[in-house]
């Protein structure tokens, strides 16, 4: 199997925007090379190069849509024939949807259950002999899946039912996965923060000023910490507050 060039190997989704574009330039300055998934094919093609020049040995641009079934098997699929093995898994693809349970159209329920429960499941379906295949080859550190939760899926909070109830399915699958995984060195984390400065909040800017937001940087940061773990501790979930709530909501 070919051998990444940098040594280690990430897939990160959501890739060419917000958290997921931040976790991948903090991969690729770490000399990680990596798969980048996201829809716009142009946007992912200029951001691999970005990626190139930060320190990315090389850069897989595979774009696609996760609402389609297909798309986590040709990931997966794409990163294997690259790289042989994978070493961080990053789920940070995700859709934001709004609205009262009593009337939240069952369309966008159907959506944002395929994009934020069903491909991440999928995923880590295909990537498992991969993350295996990297814990295998590097006892002392394993292998990581970091998912991209929201502190909803923790916390109700009014307005977010339906987003709510994916994200804590993520929380259980990461869950489940450290369960049944983490003994042979493939452990996964759940974040679960509060609003982040992204254009996913843009929204409720009026109600949450940018600037009381989580920084983007700092989810970075968490994420540059799990990554230099032993295979020895596993975090299944780290809920991130914002300053100067009661840290039970959004």
């Amino acid at each position: 199997m070919p051998e990444p060039v940098g040594g280690r190997s990430a897939l990160v989704t959501g890739a060419s925007r917000g958290i997921g574009l931040g976790i991948a330039r903090m991969l690729a300055g770490r000399g990680f090379s990596l798969t980048v998934a996201a829809r716009d094919a142009g946007r992912l093609a200029t951001v691999a190069d970005e990626l190139r020049c930060l320190g990315a040995s090389r850069v897989v641009p595979v774009p696609g849509d996760l609402a389609d079934q297909a798309y986590p098997a040709v990931l997966a699929t794409s990163h294997r024939d690259a790289f042989g093995s994978l070493d961080c898994l990053v789920l940070s693809a995700g859709v934001g949807t709004a609205g009262n349970l009593a009337d939240f159209p069952v369309e966008r329920f159907d959506k944002t259950v395929a994009v934020n429960v069903r491909a991440p499941f999928l995923l880590v379906q295909e990537c498992l002999p991969l993350l295996r295949a990297a814990a295998l080859a590097h006892p002392d550190r394993g292998a990581r899946v970091v998912a991209l939760s929201s502190i909803t899926g923790v916390h109700a909070e009014p307005g977010l039912a339906a987003y709510g109830a994916t994200k804590a399915a993520l929380n259980s699958l990461v869950e489940t996965l450290n369960a049944e995984e983490s003994g042979r060195g493939v452990s996964a984390t759940a974040l679960a923060p509060a609003y982040v400065e992204t254009d996913m909040s843009a929204w409720v800017r009026d109600v949450v000023p940018a600037e009381e937001m989580i920084p983007v940087s700092d989810i970075v940061e968490l994420v540059a910490a799990l990554v230099g773990l032993s295979a020895r501790s596993v975090v299944s979930r780290l809920v991130i507050s914002r300053a100067g709530t009661t840290g039970f909501g959004a």
